[in-house]
């Protein structure tokens, strides 16, 4: 059964946050507030928490995962950008976008796109997210909670306890978040690709 911690949206307890960081580093999957509804999040090279986060959404193996960063620090651990589309970036982060970005060969090729060679990510705007990532001093690996035969993204932590806690190791409880799905970019390309339009402005990529 999960642990909930409870976890104020504008001033996030450096106290708690400790403990989600230690169980995350003990292999842990957590469910945790993002600026678009929850998230499921593990360690990058947890690859028991992606089997178990696999099983939770009922995905298959060609899934695209999304790495959240707290920064442009890390990118250039994890993906190749040049300078236009490291700007594009800068402008328009942190923010509602997941940008598509061809992967390093830091990132475990069973988390990038198997014939692309391609990877999702995103800083987000939510403070409870980067004062974990900043706690954690890495990226999280993450996927949005959507479960099976759903179409929408859970927004209330109680509904998620209720429903998975028996399948996670702690639940982030940032409170009600409605579902306000992410922009996709790709920046493979000579110029970006509008993936899926939502909430992010896509104006900057047009």
């Amino acid at each position: 059964m999960s642990q909930t911690f409870y976890i104020h949206p504008d001033n996030p307890q450096t106290r708690l946050l400790d403990q989600v960081v230690k169980i995350l580093n003990d292999g842990g999957v957590i469910a945790f507030p993002t600026d678009s509804g929850y998230s499921l999040g593990c360690l990058l090279d947890n690859k028991y928490g992606v089997d178990r986060i696999c099983q939770i959404r009922n995905l298959d193996k060609h899934h695209n995962f999304t790495l959240m960063c707290r920064d442009l620090s890390e990118l250039s651990s994890y993906a190749f950008v040049d300078n236009t589309t490291f700007r594009l970036l800068k402008n328009n982060t942190p923010g509602k976008y997941v940008f598509i970005l061809q992967a390093s060969k830091e990132v475990p090729r069973r988390l990038m796109n198997e014939k692309r060679k391609t990877i999702g990510l995103r800083i987000p705007d939510n403070k409870i997210d980067l004062a974990l990532l900043e706690l954690l001093g890495q990226p999280l690996m993450t996927t949005t909670l959507i479960l099976p035969n759903e179409n929408e993204a859970q927004s209330d932590p109680e509904e998620i306890e209720d429903k998975i806690g028996h399948q996670l190791d702690a639940i982030v409880h940032g409170g009600y978040i409605s579902e306000q799905p992410t922009t996709v970019i790709d920046l493979t390309n000579d110029y970006p690709d509008i993936i899926r339009q939502g909430s992010g402005d896509i104006k900057p990529f047009e």
